[in-house]
């Protein structure tokens, strides 16, 4: 009877799903073993005796064991039903029956978060992997089942088997890890299976496949769906800027050649939409330009990639006052010539013809999803900018994380106020929303609050991504009643200071959710969800102070900076960051890409701790410690301390640190408030700070105004210079 029960499992596991399984040769062909999996889905006991010739044995929550219908065929699995309303007796009797089992050869299967995701990410382990396998000397087996979140078994999207299976058969890589030791503590094997996340999207070829061309997908699904529009009235369906982007693409013909880099300084707008989509439909690379760079920086940049034409626009031109060096394509030119006629032709066939004839037709060469996408400038917020190379796979699988974390639905729309020269702008705001076949509201200018209160409301945005820095202006210029269709906000790029999440919660009622990454990370690693509760579960996604959990698909260590070993829960070290998100170099640098990348690990620079639930929590950066006689002193610590005694919630001071004959380093304040040095440092004292955190009373040097970068981040490097000139 097992083995019918088997093959009749085998049989609709296969109709249901198209599984691909990665490592199978490290399941044990005969002897004990511990299968530690994630749980996403009701089928996922299923999937997994599908892939194993060997019988599992799962440990099964008892209220399902103990259902009428399902009873009498999962005893025949010799399934072992365990509850956390088990009393502590009948609960080790349970765990005692697994061990016994291993130690008898045979497999044993647990889902060690103890019940299924409800946010799309990995949850913390229990602790009961380390109860049965005490004392065992068999191995223990990570395995990781990607891809079937959003399917019709999980809580994506509604309520399991409550909704349409979005296809049949649906892709699943299950990815089976090399065996641990069976004495692995629950966060090591957590992390394992956290590592072949990123390994598992690395399969994911369908869904990451080349930008442009998944765009032409997107619109021959939805042509007639709203897509893009702009605070200056213009407003495209997904047809209109396909049309749109091809005949722009058919003027560039004999202009550009295929894989050139091409110069696009324009805002956030449909527009700068137009200009990237047909840049990359030519089979050029776009590089969108910091506008708000000094003129040098512009230049170097365009240098650097060898750009021979920039796309722009000569009211935004004379409106930022830019005079850009090179060849310049107005944007004014490109609509004289965007004859009616030829849009409404391209449409016309867009709406006609099979997706693959259009790509034929009109994309040249073959592009794969490993090419390079863009050039992005780093801020260079600590030193010179460098070009950040990034491949169609860096971003369409950072795409992919943020929407299975987001729960992107198609009623969603993006507000897009970040600069598209910003890694956050170019993939969370471009690339994000026509990936998922939503909408996106764009406005040229983040500070300009009022406008963009009045464009989220009109819109009815509910995601925005933007910059504790820019968060302030919201705060203070927009309405409650503006904002009342978020249902996501997301910031990174600077740290998220408690102050500005609790006024901007009060304002709105809205958590602002922190995350992390760099240019380098395309650009989002980890990032604080909505926590998730009703009467039976409760699952944490935000832990105020932390970036949250990593994103499906990356994987994260935290390891000591000299010696590179892994540290554990807790303990500060030094950030490092997997997955296919992770940048292919820095543009004619193998040297600097070679200092930070290590066998696929990016070196963030970041001194960051894990706790054992996942969340990560950045302390500083490297380069934002001062080494004063042989201690480490943090910057942004000794920042928040001064900001909570003054009570200030927007940005008013900023540390650095100059050289110093005898200490090393010694710390100076810049700062735009009139103050009592003597009473600040004698209030920091107070607080607790180390003497040696304590600036002294001389070092603090009012300033007009703290330099800041386009993407709102404080202006390190310039910092650093006011800070030597005035110490002088």
């Amino acid at each position: 009877m097992l083995t019918i029960l088997r093959i009749l499992n085998w049989v609709v596991v296969h109709v249901l799903y198209r599984l691909t399984v990665v490592g199978g040769a490290n399941v044990p062909s005969r002897g004990g073993a511990l299968l530690v999996a994630n749980h996403v889905a009701f089928s996922d006991p299923s999937i997994l005796l599908s892939c194993f010739k060997r019988l599992v044995r799962f440990l099964i929550y008892r209220p399902y064991y103990e259902m009428a219908i399902i009873h009498q065929i999962v005893r025949r699995f010799k399934v072992i039903p365990v509850s956390e309303d088990d009393g502590p007796k009948e609960l080790l009797r349970n765990l005692n029956s697994a061990r016994e089992a291993i130690n008898n050869g045979e497999l044993v299967g647990i889902f060690a978060e103890g019940q299924l995701t409800r946010i799309g990410n990995l949850l913390p382990f229990n602790k009961g992997l380390e109860r049965i396998m005490k004392g065992v000397t068999a191995p223990i087996i990570p395995i990781h089942l990607d891809a079937i979140w959003g399917s019709f078994f999980s809580h994506r999207h509604g309520k399991p088997m409550r909704k349409l299976p979005r296809r049949i058969p649906y892709p699943v890589t299950v990815t089976i890890g090399d065996p641990m030791p069976g004495s692995s503590k629950a966060y090591e094997v957590r992390a394992a299976i956290q590592d072949l996340s990123a390994e598992a999207f690395r399969h994911r070829t369908d869904e990451q496949s080349v930008l442009h061309r998944a765009f032409i997908r997107s619109a021959r699904r939805s042509p007639f769906r709203s897509c893009v529009s702009d605070s200056s009235g213009a407003r495209l369906t997904y047809l209109s800027l396909l049309a749109s982007s091809l005949a722009t693409s058919s003027l560039l013909r004999s202009r550009l050649r295929p894989g050139a880099m091409v110069g696009i300084m324009l805002p956030p707008s449909v527009g700068a939409v137009i200009a990237n989509l047909a840049v990359m439909l030519r089979g050029c690379v776009p590089v969108n330009l910091n506008y708000t760079a000094a003129a040098e920086a512009q230049a170097s940049a365009m240098q650097q990639c060898n750009i021979a034409l920039t796309i722009t626009s000569k009211a935004f031109l004379e409106k930022m006052e830019l005079s850009p060096t090179g060849d310049l394509l107005l944007f004014e030119e490109i609509r004289k010539d965007l004859k009616p006629w030829r849009v409404k032709l391209f449409a016309l066939l867009s709406l006609l013809l099979p997706a693959r004839l259009i790509e034929a037709l009109w994309v040249p060469g073959h592009a794969s999803a490993d090419d390079l996408a863009t050039v992005i400038f780093s801020s260079g917020s600590t030193a010179q900018p460098k070009g950040v190379m990034l491949t169609h796979r860096n971003i369409s699988s950072n795409v992919l994380g943020i929407s299975d974390v987001f729960q992107i639905e198609s009623s969603d729309c993006v507000a897009g106020v970040l600069p598209f020269f910003h890694s956050f702008g170019f993939t969370a705001t471009l690339w994000l929303p026509l990936l998922n076949r939503i909408r996106a509201a764009y406005h040229p200018n983040p500070l300009d609050a009022a406008t963009i209160g009045e464009l989220v409301q009109r819109e009815h945005c509910s995601i925005l991504m933007a910059t504790p820095s820019f968060l302030m202006g919201y705060i203070r210029k927009c309405t409650t009643e503006q904002f009342k269709t978020l249902r996501h906000v997301m910031v990174g790029a600077e740290k998220l200071k408690d102050r500005i999440a609790d006024a901007f919660k009060e304002r709105f009622g809205i958590i602002p959710m922190e995350g992390y990454g760099c240019t380098e990370l395309s650009p989002v690693a980890m990032v604080n969800v909505h926590s998730f509760e009703d009467t039976e579960v409760k699952q944490i996604g935000h832990k105020p102070g932390s970036v949250g959990h990593p994103i499906p698909g990356v994987s994260v260590r935290i390891v000591d900076p000299e010696t590179f070993a892994v540290l554990p829960p807790g303990q500060d070290g030094l950030l490092l960051v997997k997955g296919p998100n992770v940048m292919r170099g820095y543009l004619n640098n193998p040297e600097k890409s070679a200092e930070v990348l290590r066998d696929g690990w990016y070196v963030t620079g970041d001194v960051a701790h894990m706790d054992e639930e996942g969340f990560i929590t950045i302390t500083d950066r490297l380069s934002r410690f001062s080494k004063i006689a042989g201690e480490m002193v943090p910057h942004i610590k000794i920042e928040e301390e001064i900001q909570a005694i003054l009570g200030r919630v927007e940005q008013v001071c900023a540390v650095t640190a100059v050289p110093h004959e005898k200490k090393g380093e010694q710390l100076v304040v810049l700062h735009t408030l009139e103050l009592d040095p003597a009473a600040l440092t004698k209030a920091l004292g107070e607080r607790g700070l180390p003497n040696l955190w304590i600036p002294k009373q001389e070092s603090f040097i009012k300033v007009e105004a703290l330099p800041m970068l386009g993407s709102g981040k404080l202006d390190l490097k310039e910092i650093k210079q006011m800070a030597k000139k005035a110490m002088a």
